[in-house]
């Protein structure tokens, strides 16, 4: 059973607001004491940084579309275990999900698969009573979601704090927070949203401290932990790595880390770990070697174009990673990575691991996708399929090598990113709790080493 008390942060709309209530509440409860479990819906990366600063554990995504319905809970139950309370930010509005596919990975779905209650968080700057309306019309639109109050966001005066209240007060919704308009909390962000945690460091704290003080001064924690307790237990069993693949040898694998490559699922290196891997970050910032001993290497996203000038310069481990690549290692790379193994970024030397070109565009490509493994590569045999998404702003010539990694399904077909050796590289962002497999076969190839 997991009883773990929980709320889920949603909105109406992106830019309600969810991310400061969501990261103050993690901030206010962890100050009080308590051992808080932070949760985002969706495949963003960047949310979970700031979240595990308020809360000094793991932030966690739980994503429906990637992971599989079923995977949901018992991943919250993974990450949670041991917690006084789980806050799980929502991603979009209440009801949006993935594209032309209903509800899946919606904020909705996923808080109806934890039984979890909502907090609506509104935008009130320019409403009145009609705040009544569009409270009314959320909270009844799906009876299978429980909304149990409301957060008002950017609220004028004392006057108008009122006459919310007052229409409000015809929804049957209690009010557990009022924030008054402010000047929004320092978050810098830039083509992919906020910028990492990071790469901020110590104004990173600041913002996440500034987020947890409006939170605890405008809302009624102690209503919001009532109401985080009233969320049923849950049957599911939890999440284990250990049981999703086995235990074998142990070789070394590196995951790159530092400011450029800040993009990775908390679950990735544990099924590595779990399927027998010893996991050792490293920074292409800055180490000059891989570490000792590395069998396989694994770079995720980023903002490597940041960054490009002071990887470039890293010329002993661009060496290194090549020399690994060229051997036969197994290597996998994730958009950041992809980019990181091109020729060059910007027209500064990369790896040169791959035969192509990286730059900067205009346009940003967003979205989830349905991909089919093109051929056999030391993270999938040819025919697998997996879900996943594309989140950049650079563009990758030619897109894809003479054996592609993926077959695109969604939302248009194209092959796409390279296979060549030990490689995989791609642009697709996956989540391997979905897959497991994909973490035992890449340990399996990294031991024949």
């Amino acid at each position: 059973m997991v009883n773990v008390p929980r709320l889920v942060i949603a909105a109406p709309a992106s830019g309600s607001g969810k991310t400061t209530v969501a990261t103050g509440l993690m901030a206010a409860f962890a100050a009080r004491g308590l051992a808080v479990s932070p949760h985002k819906v969706g495949p963003d990366y960047i949310d979970p940084g700031y979240h595990s600063l308020a809360t000094g554990r793991p932030g966690r995504n739980l994503d429906a579309y990637m992971c599989g319905t079923d995977l949901i809970a018992p991943l919250f139950a993974h990450g949670s275990a041991g917690c006084d309370l789980a806050v799980v930010e929502g991603v979009m509005g209440l009801y949006d999900g993935a594209s032309g596919q209903g509800e899946l990975a919606s904020t909705a779905q996923v808080a109806k698969l934890l039984r979890a209650p909502v907090v609506l968080v509104v935008d009130a700057s320019s409403q009145s009573r009609s705040v009544a309306a569009l409270v009314h019309g959320f909270a009844s639109w799906d009876p299978e979601v429980r909304i149990g109050g409301v957060i008002l966001n950017k609220v004028a005066s004392d006057r108008h704090e009122a006459l919310l209240r007052d229409a409000l007060d015809e929804s049957g919704l209690p009010v557990l927070g009022v924030l008054r308009r402010a000047p929004q909390v320092a978050t810098p962000s830039r083509h992919l949203g906020l910028v990492p945690v990071a790469e901020r460091q110590g104004d990173a704290v600041d913002a996440v401290r500034a987020m947890g003080e409006r939170v605890l001064a405008g809302c009624d924690l102690d209503a919001l932990m009532a109401l985080a307790r009233s969320a049923p237990a849950l049957t599911d069993e939890a999440w284990e790595p250990a049981y999703a693949v086995a235990e074998r040898p142990r070789p070394v694998v590196a995951v790159a880390g530092g400011a450029a490559f800040t993009f990775a699922y908390a679950e990735h290196a544990e099924l590595l770990t779990a399927a027998g891997a010893e996991v050792v970050v490293f920074d292409p910032l800055r180490d000059e070697k891989l570490p000792a001993g590395t069998a396989g290497l694994v770079i995720g996203g980023g903002f490597p174009e940041m960054y490009a000038p002071e990887l470039s310069a890293n010329e002993p481990l661009r060496r290194a990673v090549t020399e690994l690549a060229i051997g036969g290692a197994p290597v996998a790379a994730e958009c950041a990575g992809l980019l990181y193994l091109a020729r060059e970024l910007d027209g500064k030397p990369m790896c040169g691991v791959l035969d192509a070109e990286a730059r900067m565009s205009e346009r940003l490509t967003l979205g989830y996708r349905q991909a089919v493994a093109v051929s056999d590569s030391p993270l999938a045999v040819a025919g697998t399929r997996m879900r996943g998404h594309e989140f950049h702003r650079t563009v990758l010539e030619p897109g894809a090598g003479t054996t592609p990694a993926w077959g695109m399904h969604q939302p248009e077909r194209r092959v796409e990113g390279y296979v060549q050796r030990g490689v995989h590289a791609s642009y697709l962002h996956t989540h391997w709790a979905a897959t497991p497999s994909v973490a035992h076969r890449f340990v399996e190839h990294c031991r024949a080493q």
